[in-house]
């Protein structure tokens, strides 16, 4: 039998409200099974739809189960900030004041929440490397561009399995018009460099038919493990801020940070637009 469940939906990576990425965040996911979440997700239509459970483990304050319309991920970037936010309206009291941890597939992650700014710590990578022959072809292929124009690739996985493209500029990754049809199962991404002095330093679209979502508005997830890759290799020194999903009517900016160990931050505004109840 259904019975009222608290509900959120949450815009994140944008000041602007309806401008982000939104979340669609059940705040009580006991007692529903996997078929049942994906269903849900299913019918939302979002990039991703967030199920809040009591933990497993005594180091986590909750756990949480993502899903896009095509199944279920490990870890997701803008669920995971918007979720924790609606957590935190809806009463929940992390047990460190500043740091909340959540619980997911992909293991324990790290959120931050300081002067109402939430970031993500981002997690280890699965999977690193140049890509394959046979799938950047692929990828260059459906990105209607040239091998000259690929600066660097690389395996960025953190869960969902990212790949990414760097190209020359921003407006080239902005001018991308991909034929998904021809990597319907990939999970791929393109990032592309602001003239120096301007606000964001790069543009970054994500692509993501493997699961079901033509084109992820704003996604933290690929921000966070391509940010460990840039970092880590050299090729960005010091924070930066990225600009996502104006092809799509959104104004996504999410700041990449570092700690002191080297560790790699994601974060962005996060603004509840819609709650209430869901009858699940």
């Amino acid at each position: 039998m259904s019975r009222s469940r608290a509900f959120a939906q949450v815009d994140v990576f944008s000041a602007q409200p309806y401008r982000g990425n939104p979340v669609a965040v059940i705040l009580d996911g006991e007692g529903l099974d996997e078929a049942a979440m994906l269903q849900v997700a299913k019918w939302t239509n979002l990039s991703e739809t967030t199920f809040v459970l009591p933990p497993t483990t005594d180091e986590a304050d909750y756990r949480l189960r993502i899903f896009t319309p095509g199944g279920e991920l490990p870890f997701a970037g803008h669920p995971t900030l918007g979720s924790a936010h609606a957590w935190i309206e809806n009463g929940g009291t992390p047990r460190d004041e500043s740091l909340i941890v959540q619980e997911c597939e992909a293991g324990l992650v790290e959120v931050s929440h300081r002067d109402g700014v939430f970031s993500f710590a981002a997690p280890p990578l699965r999977r690193s490397g140049d890509l394959e022959g046979d799938f950047l072809n692929d990828v260059v292929a459906a990105f209607g561009i040239t091998h000259d124009q690929v600066l660097s690739h690389q395996w960025v996985d953190n869960g969902p399995g990212w790949a990414v493209l760097r190209l020359g500029t921003a407006q080239e990754v902005l001018d991308l018009d991909p034929d998904l049809s021809l990597i319907p199962t990939a999970m791929v991404g393109a990032i592309g460099a602001y003239p120096e002095g301007s606000e964001h330093a790069f543009e970054m679209r994500t692509f993501a038919p493997g699961v079901g979502v033509a084109e992820d508005p704003v996604c933290g997830s690929m921000n966070a493990s391509v940010g460990q890759w840039l970092t880590t290799s050299g090729a960005v020194t010091g924070d930066y801020k990225v600009s996502q999903g104006s092809k799509l009517g959104r104004v996504g900016s999410i700041t990449i940070s570092t700690d002191d160990a080297g560790g790699v931050w994601v974060g962005g505004a996060t603004n509840t637009l819609f709650r209430g109840t869901a009858l699940l």
